[in-house]
Formats: C-alpha cells, structure tokens, sequence
C-alpha cells in the first residue's frame, strides 16, 4: 500500500479520486492550475500543489510538471483519472523510470489500444470477434476502394487514432468512397495528427454495450458485467443503460468471456472498458 498519492487531475474526477484514497488511509495530494486555485478538490486532499497556468497545456498536460509534483511532496504514485495524461504512454513510462506507480493499465497496453487498426489485430489473435473490415498499413485510395469492395457496403471509414467519432464516416455505395475517404483524412489528420484509416462493415441498428473490466498486476481479470450506451448524440453517450436489455444469457456470458480475453491480450492492469458492437445475435470487438 501507498503511503501518499498524487491525483494528476481536477475537479469532480479529483474528489472522487481523493475521496476513494482517503477512505483507504492513503494521504493525496492534489494539483491546481491558476484557474483552480481554491476548488473543491484542493480543499479535500492533504496537499495541493501548484503546477501551472490556466490552460490545460501549461499544467494539467506537464507530464514532466505532474512527475516533479510527486517527487517533492514524496508521493509514490499517480493516478492520472481519465483524459489529461490518462491515455498517455509516454506519461506512464516517465512515472516508471522516475520510480512512480502509475495507478492504471502499462504503457505498453496505452500503445496497443490507442490504436484501433493494432488492437484489432491483437484482438483477432487472442480471438475476440472483430468487425470484419481492413485495418493494414496500406493506405493509397486503390487499396482502401478494393478492400471496401470485398467489405461490402455499407461500410465504416474510421480513423485509426483517437475517437469521439472524428474521422468517422458512414458510406452506403462506392460512389461516396473516395469523397469520405478524403474528409477522414483531413479531419483525422487534423484531430489526432495521424491519417490513418480502417474499413468496417457498417452494423444498421448497431447497438453500443461496454464491458467493464479490472485486472491486477499478476494477470488475473474480473469482469463487473454491461451496460448499453447506445443512446449517443454525435457520437456521444448520453445516456448508459445497466444491465443492458435485450441480451440472451448466452450472448452476456461470451461478452463477459470476449472482455476478458480482450484485457489479457494486453496485459491489462486496473480499471478499463471494453466497448463491442453488438447485432442481432452476434458481437464484436
């Protein structure tokens, strides 16, 4: 057990987090950029610390800034919340080498997920049903217009990197291709700094269930079951819905199975999500 935590964010997701640590005996230190100065989460940790200006890229994005805080209030690990430095494997791989535990999944897992056309193939390899689509390296328009026509249409264009439904776009004929292979592209590039692409057949009435998972260090992995986040604006959740309705026994227990399988792939360590698209009577990663 730790003795002191640093909790590498703000707002509500730092209180729950202060709260949580707390509650184990732990002390917490907190961290406040110009325009948090006097929050809640400042007030509730043991120590809160000053790590920058206002805007998120001069304090709470300072990788190096976060790794210093820790240093000199004598905490031994982070936790990093979600967004921020949460998704960062070089944030993770820093925090290793300075002799900090990195409450959450190896740098080496961050890597393998942040990249949807790589975890597809891990996925495949350990046998997690993928959508069947193209997701290889190469990217000039012949291969991405001859792969899409052994897909089939519909079909999804989606960017490689990042999420949120950038660079994503439905295309229900080959006439509409390469038009949305180019806006992908661009918005890919724009958002994520990589125009990489994958082809998925496209599911009418898809619907969105999450797999909540958690593994230890020593590769044993529970699952804490589903819930349906197909009411989305954008590509946005706006509603979860636990359990998720509509699912035979059956089909919940090889989701259960899929997710697991889907965190050991990657030597998965603490809390995570496995997101699966999910048809009449069949899922996919």
């Amino acid at each position: 057990m730790f003795n002191k935590v640093l909790i590498a964010n703000r707002g509500e997701i730092a209180c729950r987090i202060i709260r949580s640590v707390k509650r184990l005996g732990v002390r917490t230190v907190a961290v406040y950029s110009d325009a948090d100065a006097g929050a809640l989460h400042t007030t509730l940790a043991d120590e809160a610390v000053h790590i920058g200006g206002a805007a998120a890229s001069d304090s709470y994005l300072r990788a190096d800034t976060m790794i210093a805080a820790a240093l000199n209030a004598g905490a031994e690990a982070i936790h990093p919340g979600y967004g921020f430095l949460a998704e960062n494997a070089n944030f993770a791989d820093a925090c290793a080498e300075a002799g900090i535990k990195f409450i959450g999944p190896p740098a080496s897992a961050i890597r393998a997920m942040g990249s949807k056309s790589e975890a597809k193939a891990l996925m495949d390899a350990a046998g997690v049903p993928i959508v069947p689509g193209y997701h290889g390296d190469a990217q000039d328009d012949q291969t991405l217009i001859s792969e899409a026509e052994r897909v089939g249409y519909p079909l999804l264009v989606k960017a490689s990197a990042g999420g949120g439904g950038k660079g994503m776009r439905v295309v229900r004929s080959a006439e509409e291709l390469l038009h949305a292979i180019a806006s992908a592209r661009r918005e890919a590039q724009s958002s994520f700094g990589d125009d990489k692409l994958l082809l998925e057949r496209f599911l009418e009435r898809g619907r969105h269930v999450e797999i909540q998972i958690f593994f230890d260090g020593h590769g044993h992995g529970v699952h804490l079951f589903e819930r349906d986040c197909s009411v989305q604006r954008r590509y946005q959740k706006v509603i979860e819905e636990a359990p998720a309705p509509l699912l035979s026994d059956a089909m919940r227990t090889s989701m259960y199975d899929a997710a697991l399988k889907a965190g050991a792939a990657v030597n998965y360590e603490g809390a995570g999500t496995v997101e699966l698209i999910v048809g009449r009577d069949e899922f996919f990663f």
